[in-house]
C-alpha cells in the first residue's frame, strides 16, 4: 500500500502536467505562427537583396542592407525624429498625467465621472484618433485650433502641412491619447498613499512642495517607471496615428523610423532595406526597453 500510493500520485502528477500541457499548446502555436514566424521571416528578408521595382536584383544580400544605413541620411533622420517623438510624446504624458491626477484627488465629488472621461481617447483606435485630429481639430481655417488661434489675433495655419508645426501636431496628437493612461495609473496609486505620513509632515511644517518631493515622489516612482516603459514602447512602435494624420509628410517631416520602414516596403518596394529598418527599429525598442527594465529594478 505505501508503494503504491506515490505510484498513484506519481501518475495523477503526469497526467495533469499533460493536461495542462494539451491546453498551452494551441496557444503556444498560434504565438509561434503570429509572432515568432513573422520576426524570423522579416530577418532572413532583411538579409536579402529583395527589390521589387529591380526584379533582375536578387540573391543574399548578407549584412549589405545594414551596411547601407550607415550612409543614408533619410534613415538618420528618421532616428532622430523616432528619438525626439518618443521622448517628447513620453515627458508630456508624464508629467500632464501626474499634474492632473493631483488635481483630481483634490476634486472632492465627481472623480468617477473624470475617469470615464479620460479613457474614452484611450479606446479609440489610432486610425480614429489621426484622422479625427486631421479633420476636426488641425484643419486649416475649419479646425478647432484654428479657430482658437484667429479669435486670438494669432492667424491661420497649416498645422499638418508645415514642415516645422508637423512634428509639434503629431506629437500633440499622441499625447491627447495616451496622457489618460498615465493619468489613471498614476491617479490609482496616489489613491493608495497613507494619509498618516503626510499628516506628520504637516505637523512638521513641511511645505507643499517639500511633501511632493520627499514623499509623494518617492513612493510614486515604481508606478511612474512603469508608465515610462509602457509608454516609451508604444511610442517607439507608433504608426496608425501618424500615419493618419501626416502619412510621415509634408515630405519626410514626421517619418519616424517605423513610417519609414513602411514607406520603403510598400511604397518604394524595397522589401530587403525596408526589412533591416524594421529590424534596427526591433532592436532598438528592445535594448531601450531593457534599459528601462534595469531601471526600474534598480530603484529603491
Amino acid at each position: 500500500m505505501t508503494v503504491a500510493a506515490p505510484a498513484a500520485a506519481g501518475s495523477l502528477e503526469r497526467q495533469e502536467r499533460r493536461f495542462a500541457l494539451a491546453l498551452f499548446a494551441p496557444a503556444l502555436v498560434l504565438l509561434v505562427l503570429t509572432t515568432t514566424a513573422p520576426l524570423v521571416f522579416l530577418a532572413w528578408n532583411s538579409l536579402q537583396h529583395l527589390d521589387l521595382g529591380m526584379p533582375w536584383v536578387k540573391g543574399f544580400a548578407g549584412l549589405d542592407n545594414y551596411a547601407k544605413l550607415g550612409g543614408d541620411p533619410r534613415f538618420w533622420n528618421s532616428l532622430v525624429l523616432t528619438s525626439v517623438y518618443t521622448a517628447s510624446t513620453v515627458v508630456l504624458q508624464v508629467l500632464v498625467g501626474l499634474s492632473l491626477a493631483l488635481l483630481v484627488l483634490r476634486i472632492p465629488r465627481g472623480q468617477g465621472l473624470l475617469r470615464v472621461a479620460a479613457i474614452l481617447p484611450i479606446v479609440l483606435a489610432p486610425v480614429v484618433v489621426g484622422l479625427f485630429w486631421r479633420t476636426l481639430v488641425l484643419s486649416p481655417d475649419v479646425g478647432l485650433v484654428d479657430l482658437v488661434t484667429r479669435a486670438l489675433g494669432l492667424g491661420s495655419h497649416n498645422w499638418l502641412g508645415d514642415p516645422q508645426l508637423a512634428l509639434i501636431s503629431v506629437i500633440a496628437i499622441h499625447t491627447w491619447q495616451w496622457t489618460p493612461f498615465a493619468f489613471l495609473v498614476l491617479l490609482a496609486t496616489l489613491a493608495t498613499l497613507p494619509p498618516d505620513i503626510y499628516e506628520a509632515a504637516r505637523l512638521d511644517r513641511a511645505s507643499a512642495w517639500q511633501r511632493f518631493r520627499h514623499i509623494t515622489l518617492p513612493l510614486i516612482r515604481p508606478a511612474v517607471v512603469m508608465v515610462v516603459i509602457l509608454r516609451t514602447m508604444t511610442a517607439l512602435s507608433a504608426f496608425a496615428a501618424i500615419f493618419a494624420a501626416t502619412g510621415g509628410g509634408p515630405g519626410t517631416a514626421t517619418e519616424i523610423l517605423n513610417l519609414y520602414a513602411y514607406r520603403t516596403s510598400f511604397t518604394e518596394l524595397n522589401i530587403g532595406y525596408g526589412s533591416a529598418l524594421a529590424m534596427v527599429l526591433l532592436a532598438i525598442t528592445m535594448a531601450v526597453s531593457w534599459l528601462l527594465f534595469r531601471r526600474r529594478r534598480a530603484a529603491p
